[in-house]
C-alpha cells in the first residue's frame, strides 16, 4: 500500500486554484498516470509532508494504547460519560438516562396531536430506538457485508428473535436467515468505535419487550458491543433522516518522540527546515486548534476531505456539510491502573457537523496535522475547499483513533461540548 502512496510531482502552474495552492501536469505524468497532482507553492511548501510522509507520520503512533481506551468505554457502558471524565467535566451532564430522557425525538413529540392506532399498513408496526457502543478493532464496520464480522449482521442476526411470523415465512421460502432489519444514522469504517450509535428496528409484534431486545443483542458479543438503551419510539421516527447532528472525537497520540511545540521553538524549528530542507516531525497543537476552528459556523463543501464516494456525490450540496463546532485540545489518556499524571499525552480533536462524508474526519485531521507542521496559515483548510483534485489533502489518519461519540434529534448545545472555551 506504501508504494502506491507516491510523492506528490511539482509541475507547472495551470487554471484557476485556491490561494498557495497550484494545480499543474506534465504530459510525461499524465501519460504514466490516470490522475493529476498537485504542487503547494505557498511559502511552506518545502516543509509540507508528501502523502507518504504523512501516512508513515500518521501510523507511526502507539495506537494500541488509544484502542485499549476505548475497548475500556465499551466494556464499561460508559458512552459519552468516559470522555467527559477525560476532559474534567461533570459525567452527570453526560450520563446516558436510561428513561430515554436524552433521546427524545421531536417526532416522538407530535404524535399526540393525532392518532395512528386506526391506521394500516405501517403504522400498525412497532418501532424501536437503539442506542449502542461498540469497538471499532472488534468488528469490519457496521455495514454488512458477505463472510465479515460486522455490526449491523450481528445485530441484524439477534434481532431475528423479534420478528414477526410474517415476515419469517417470506424469509425461509427464499432460503434466507431469519433476521430483522436495522437501520442506522450513520455507517462506521472498520476500526472505528462508537459510544452512542443510534439504529432502529421495526416488526409487527405486539408482545415484543425492551427488555428482551436488550438483553438479546448484549449476549451477542460481551465486552465488544453493549446496548445502552432501548425504548418504543414514534413509527415515523427514523435515526439517519431524524437526526440533526453528529460528534465525532479523533485521538491522535503523542508518544516521547513526537511531544507538540509551540511559540519560538517552533519558529527556531522552521527556520531550520528552511535552511537545511529538514521536514518538521512535531507540530504546535495551538496551531491545529486555530485552523480547525475555522471550520466552525459555515456551510462548505468538503469534497476535497471525502474519500471513496460515488462520482455522483462528488459535487454540488450533497458534499455540503454545515460544522457546528470544531476545536482541538490535549489530554492524559490512562488505563485504569494509571493515574492522570501518568497517563499518555494525547491530541483530541472534536467534531460536530449535522452530516459527514465517507472518511471525512479522517482526511480533515491528518491534512489539519500536516498543515500544522509545515507552519501554514489559520486558513489552510479553507483554502483546500477550492481545490480541485484529492490529492491536495493528505491521506486518512488510522481509523483506531476515531470515534463516533453520539447522534442528536434536538437544536445543537455547545454547551455539551467537551472542548470549549
Amino acid at each position: 500500500m506504501l508504494a502506491r502512496l507516491r510523492p506528490l510531482m511539482a509541475t507547472a502552474t495551470r487554471g484557476k486554484t485556491a490561494p498557495g495552492v497550484a494545480f499543474s501536469t506534465s504530459v510525461a505524468a499524465a501519460e504514466r498516470y490516470d490522475h493529476m497532482h498537485y504542487s503547494h507553492t505557498d511559502a511552506c511548501h518545502h516543509l509540507r509532508w508528501t502523502a507518504k510522509e504523512s501516512y508513515e507520520y500518521m501510523y507511526a503512533r502507539p495506537w494500541s494504547r488509544v484502542a485499549d481506551f476505548y475497548a475500556e468505554l465499551v466494556r464499561t457502558g460508559a458512552g459519552a460519560t468516559g470522555l467527559a471524565i477525560l476532559f474534567g467535566k461533570d459525567e452527570n451532564d453526560y450520563t446516558c438516562d436510561t428513561n430515554g430522557g436524552n433521546y427524545i425525538v421531536p417526532l416522538e413529540k407530535q404524535t399526540s396531536s393525532k392518532s395512528s392506532n386506526d391506521r394500516g399498513g405501517r403504522w400498525e408496526r412497532a418501532n424501536f430506538k437503539i442506542v449502542l457502543s461498540y469497538h471499532g478493532g472488534s468488528f469490519d464496520g457496521w455495514q454488512k457485508q458477505p463472510g465479515l464480522n460486522t455490526v449491523q449482521g450481528l445485530v441484524e442476526k439477534h434481532l431475528g428473535k423479534f420478528v414477526d411470523e410474517r415476515k419469517a415465512k417470506q424469509l425461509e421460502a427464499r432460503s434466507l436467515p431469519i433476521e430483522g432489519y436495522a437501520a442506522v444514522a450513520g455507517r462506521t469504517d472498520k476500526g472505528v468505535t462508537a459510544l452512542q450509535q443510534v439504529c432502529s428496528f421495526y416488526t409487527w409484534r405486539k408482545n415484543v419487550k425492551t427488555g428482551d431486545i436488550k438483553e438479546t443483542i448484549n449476549k451477542a458479543a460481551p465486552e465488544k458491543l453493549r446496548l445502552l438503551h432501548v425504548s418504543e419510539v414514534s413509527r415515523e421516527f427514523h435515526p439517519n433522516f431524524a437526526a440533526k447532528w453528529r460528534r465525532y472525537l479523533y485521538i491522535f497520540p503523542l508518544d516521547e518522540d513526537a511531544k507538540s511545540i509551540s511559540g519560538e521553538e517552533q519558529s527556531t524549528k522552521i527556520l531550520k527546515g528552511l535552511e537545511y530542507n529538514i521536514k518538521p516531525q512535531v507540530f504546535d497543537v495551538d496551531k491545529v486548534d486555530k485552523i480547525i476552528r475555522q471550520l466552525e459556523g459555515k456551510s462548505l463543501s468538503y469534497k476535497m476531505f471525502a474519500r471513496d464516494t460515488q462520482a455522483s456525490r462528488s459535487v454540488g450540496p450533497p458534499t455540503k456539510c454545515f460544522m457546528f463546532h470544531s476545536r482541538a485540545a490535549v489530554v492524559k489518556l490512562h488505563s485504569a491502573d494509571e493515574n492522570c499524571e501518568e497517563g499518555m499525552s494525547a491530541v483530541c480533536i472534536e467534531l460536530v457537523a449535522n452530516r459527514f462524508l465517507r472518511k471525512m474526519v479522517r482526511v480533515l485531521v491528518a491534512t489539519t496535522i500536516r498543515e500544522a507542521a509545515a507552519g501554514a496559515e489559520e486558513d489552510a483548510l479553507l483554502n483546500l475547499m477550492e481545490a480541485t483534485c484529492r490529492r491536495a489533502t493528505a491521506p486518512p489518519a488510522p481509523p483506531e483513533g476515531l470515534c463516533l461519540v453520539d447522534v442528536g434529534y434536538d437544536d445543537f448545545n455547545r454547551q455539551m461540548c467537551f472542548i470549549v472555551d
